[in-house]
């Protein structure tokens, strides 16, 4: 757990849960779930980040009991979430089997009082060399988001990596860096809003 655990468990900050990257040390979207988190934190969040180690998960089985520790953890941090951010490669202009994998484990959410992603903003990011993947991605991430029961923030960020996208430092370049300040933000603002009613 992140240093700022402490503000979830005394209620002082909401948490917002990221999780996605691949497999690939220093990924693009690794990197840019990490700012987005970051700038989480700096408009009041407590975060927790699930990366790629985190969410390489057994093939989802929903009606298997048993569960990893990293799957149970993983659960859990959902359950407990004020809002959430998805950061996906594009892989063949689809969202990677990584992704997908620890996304199906909102399933065990089903039976909840709050079921899956309910009433919870959901900020999404998709990285790709050119557009066509990432927009794609994004939409496809934006589509799972609402099947959960999420709601999409207005502003999804998709990335083109065939850009000078990170600086030597890795930090987002300019405008990247601004629509995932602008994405985190909005997760951020929602999740401090009144409970939603649950849907029937």
């Amino acid at each position: 757990m992140q240093d700022n655990e402490k503000l979830v468990r005394d209620g002082s900050a909401p948490l917002i849960v990221g999780l996605g990257g691949t497999t690939r040390a220093g990924s693009s979207s690794e990197r840019a779930l990490r700012f987005a988190l970051a700038a989480a934190r700096e408009h009041g969040a407590a975060t927790l980040l699930f990366g790629a180690d985190e969410i390489n998960l057994p093939m989802y089985q929903p009606d298997s009991g048993d569960r990893t520790s990293r799957a149970a953890d993983l659960v859990t941090a959902l359950r407990r979430a004020d809002g959430v951010v998805i950061a996906s490669p594009g892989y063949h202009g689809a969202l990677s089997g990584l992704v997908k994998n620890a996304l199906d484990y909102v399933e065990d959410l089903r039976g909840d009082d709050r079921p899956y992603l309910d009433g919870r903003a959901v900020g999404c990011i998709s990285t790709a060399a050119g557009w066509q993947a990432p927009a794609a991605t994004l939409g496809q991430l934006r589509a799972i988001a609402h099947a959960l029961r999420g709601w999409p923030t207005p502003l999804g960020v998709a990335i083109n990596s065939a850009q000078p996208c990170f600086t030597e430092d890795g930090e987002p370049t300019t405008p990247y860096a601004d629509q995932l300040r602008t994405m985190a933000h909005q997760v951020v603002d929602f999740a401090r809003r009144p409970a939603l009613p649950l849907a029937v």
